[in-house]
């Protein structure tokens, strides 16, 4: 009886090591690797933003603001050249800070910065990129002197500030929604806490 017992308790013995070896190994899978893959620190590129309507236009602008200033660094001669000094400014401003904003939300690092409103800043620069943009182009129409490299600049001038003034649209209605609703979830708050305190001002059935 007792040798024939003694193989059990050695099974269940060896059973036993061989879940604890199991689990203290340190060559078991884990999903480490895969978040290692998906971006170096917290990086990564969020494909979904850039198949947006917002990554969309801002691919739209960076690159027509960026057509812009290659057109009018073409202009060799100009007189006066006011007209071209502010398109020129203007264009490449706008490619830096619109690019700049895009390369931001394009890998997430937005999320790395909670601090500043991003939202808010997004539109700033929208705006005052819609508005300078139509100036330059409208100055720059005005004082032209009728080049190719002139006239193609104003034409893409024009067509970046529709895209601008799209993405103004878009960013106000995305900027007003976002105010909305931390009132009303504070509205919520006050109205259950106001609720409670009616409740607990009542006196007791008997």
């Amino acid at each position: 009886m007792r040798s024939s017992e003694e193989p059990e308790v050695f099974d269940g013995e060896a059973s036993s090591a061989s879940m604890m070896s199991g689990a203290t190994s340190p060559y078991q899978p884990t999903t480490e690797p895969v978040q290692a893959a998906r971006g170096v620190r917290g990086v990564r590129w969020d494909a979904e933003y850039l198949r947006s309507s917002f990554g969309v236009l801002k691919a739209a602008e960076v690159v027509l603001s960026l057509i812009g200033f290659i057109c009018i660094e073409t202009v060799m001669m100009c007189s006066p050249c006011a007209g071209v000094y502010l398109f020129e400014f203007v264009s490449c401003s706008a490619f830096v800070v619109t690019g700049v904003l895009l390369l931001i939300f394009s890998l997430n690092l937005h999320t790395k910065v909670p601090q500043v409103n991003w939202s808010l800043t997004d539109l700033i620069n929208t705006a005052a990129s819609t508005v300078f943009f139509f100036l330059a182009s409208v100055v720059l129409a005005a004082l032209n002197h009728q080049s190719g490299a002139e006239i193609a600049a104003v034409i893409f001038g024009f067509l970046v500030t529709a895209v601008y003034g799209v993405n103004l649209y878009l960013a106000v209605r995305r900027w007003r929604l976002g105010e909305q609703r931390p009132l009303q979830a504070s509205e919520y708050i006050r109205a259950r806490t106001a609720s409670r305190g009616e409740v607990e001002a009542r006196p007791e059935l008997q």
